[in-house]
């Protein structure tokens, strides 16, 4: 399970924080860290200037977000991390990594401190999913540069459902695929009390589980919309019905940088802000076939 999906499920079921209550208002402080060698902490905005080059930490083999084909590296995130170099005037660089058990260790690994093997951060993480209360327990990361939303959704085969499209009381009596050990996967376990568990077909990968869906095997698929949506085949469509018992199908996600390069995280996030307002990611978006959400900054 990818540590950006296991941070989305925590989001996804946690209540809103309150509007009126200062940011951090009750996080108490830890000791930070200490780094003990430069390469520990990675560059800071004028290194990255001077050598002409920026390199990004992208999750390996997860598209439609970053993958690498043919030597070359592909995917909305890996478009994004060369806008922001475009706006810095150095080269863009991807380094593909695992996903670790949480969100909280892969931010150890590639933005504050670095793996025990090998020992190195990147200048930037992508695809970080942003939430206020986290942000404060995390004081060794800047996230930043928040720039789309993902979505719970639901794929269905049209000729399934002529008339309307499903929502998830129908998967008591039909088949749906899910990733399993995912959001979707625990949503439509607990449903109901559970009447929904008889119908759940789990996959080793959404990939996988659309192509359950689009062989038929299966009459829906659930997921992240922008998934879904990558892999649909013909036939198939995607939409967002009501979800019952979810607090929060949406998140935003945006970039981490060591907080020690503050002034890198301002041009990253000024180089997405100027991207949002002229329509370079919504085209990004389109580019891959996907439907851009706004995020909430």
């Amino acid at each position: 399970m990818r540590a950006g999906l296991l941070a989305a499920l925590v989001l996804a079921f946690a209540p809103p924080a309150s509007a009126q209550a200062p940011r951090c208002a009750d996080h108490v402080p830890g000791e930070r860290p200490q780094n003990t060698a430069r390469e520990f902490v990675g560059d800071d905005l004028d290194r990255i200037t001077e050598r002409g080059w920026i390199e990004f930490a992208a999750y390996e083999s997860y598209p439609p977000w970053s993958w690498e084909e043919g030597g070359r590296a592909h995917g909305v995130d890996v478009e994004i991390g060369r806008l922001i170099a475009e706006s810095l005037g150095v080269e863009a660089r991807f380094r593909f990594v695992a996903a670790g058990e949480t969100l909280e260790a892969d931010l150890r690994n590639w933005v504050w401190k670095g793996p025990v093997v090998g020992g190195r951060v990147a200048n930037v993480m992508l695809h970080v999913p942003y939430d206020s209360a986290f942000a404060c327990r995390v004081e060794q990361v800047v996230f930043t540069g928040q720039v789309y939303a993902e979505e719970m959704a639901i794929a269905y085969r049209e000729d399934a459902y002529p008339d309307d499209p499903p929502l998830p009381a129908y998967f008591r009596f039909d088949a749906v695929a899910v990733e399993n050990d995912t959001i979707a996967d625990f949503y439509l376990s607990g449903l109901a009390g559970g009447q929904l568990s008889a119908q759940i077909r789990r996959f080793p990968s959404m990939q996988a589980a659309m192509g359950a869906l689009n062989a038929g095997e299966t009459k829906a698929a659930m997921g992240p919309r922008a998934e879904l949506e990558h892999f649909a085949g013909p036939g198939v469509k995607v939409h967002q019905p009501p979800l019952p018992g979810f607090s929060r199908g949406r998140w935003t996600l945006g970039l981490a940088v060591h907080q020690s390069h503050r002034p890198l995280a301002y041009a990253a996030d000024y180089a997405i802000e100027e991207a949002l307002a002229d329509g370079r990611i919504a085209a990004i978006f389109a580019e891959y076939g996907l439907t851009w959400s706004a995020p909430e900054r």
